[in-house]
C-alpha cells in the first residue's frame, strides 16, 4: 500500500528536532523481522548499524525473525526504504536518544522479557506500533521511566499510517504529540 506523504518530508522533520546549541539526538529505529521477509536480508546488505536485540541461542535460531536496533543516518538510502516499504505495516517503532548504540541496545534487550504470573518468561514486543500505542498510555510513572531510560522520543505510525505518534516523558508524564502528514506535506 501506497501512502500519500513524501519520505522525505517525514524525515526533515525527524532529523530538525533539536534546541539550539543542543547536540542533536541519535536516531534509531526497533524493526521486527518477523512482520516481512524482506527485512532481515535488507538489513544484512545495507551500510547501517544493526544489532539484533536477541542473544545467545536465541539470536542464532531466530536470527531472520527477531527484532533489529538500527542506527539511522539521515542521509542513508536505507531510511528511505523503510519509509517506502514498511510504513503502515506495523514494521517497528522510531527512537530518538543522546545515549549511543550500546547503551539503547542494553536498555532495549532488559525490556525484551517479562514474566508471567508463574514467573514463566514471554517476549515483550513494545516494537511493534500496534504494543506500543496501546501500552504506553497506561503506563505508571515508573513504567514510564523504564520504559523510556535513555530515550527521548518514541514515534509509532499510526493505525491507519496516515500519520505519526511522537511520544515523550518529562517528570512521569507521557505527552503524545500526532503529526499529520497533510500538514508535514503543505509546509515548506
Amino acid at each position: 500500500m501506497m501512502y500519500p506523504y513524501d519520505p522525505n518530508k517525514i524525515i526533515e522533520h525527524f532529523w530538525r528536532r533539536s534546541g539550539k546549541g543542543q547536540a542533536p539526538n541519535k536516531k534509531y529505529a526497533i524493526l521486527d523481522a518477523a512482520r516481512d521477509e524482506a527485512i532481515y536480508p535488507k538489513l544484512m546488505v545495507s551500510d547501517v548499524d544493526e544489532i539484533c536485540l536477541y542473544h545467545g541461542k536465541q539470536a542464532d535460531s531466530l536470527s531472520e525473525v527477531a527484532p533489529y536496533l538500527v542506527r539511522l543516518h539521515r542521509k542513508d538510502s536505507f531510511i528511505e526504504w523503510l519509509l517506502n516499504n514498511g510504513w503502515g505495516k506495523s514494521w517497528g517503532i522510531f527512537i530518538e536518544s543522546p545515549a549511543g548504540i550500546d547503551e539503547i541496545k542494553e536498555h532495549f534487550e532488559k525490556l525484551s522479557t517479562v514474566y508471567d504470573e508463574y514467573d514463566e518468561p514471554l517476549f515483550f514486543r513494545y516494537y511493534d506500533p500496534r504494543v506500543l500505542r496501546i501500552y504506553l498510555p497506561i503506563c505508571n510513572e515508573v513504567e514510564l521511566q523504564i520504559m523510556f531510560g535513555p530515550v527521548k522520543h518514541y514515534c509509532v505510525e499510526t493505525e491507519d499510517g496516515l500519520s505519526m505518534i511522537e511520544y515523550s516523558c518529562d517528570y512521569g508524564l507521557l505527552t503524545q504529540r500526532i503529526i499529520n502528514f497533510n500538514q508535514l506535506m503543505q509546509s515548506k
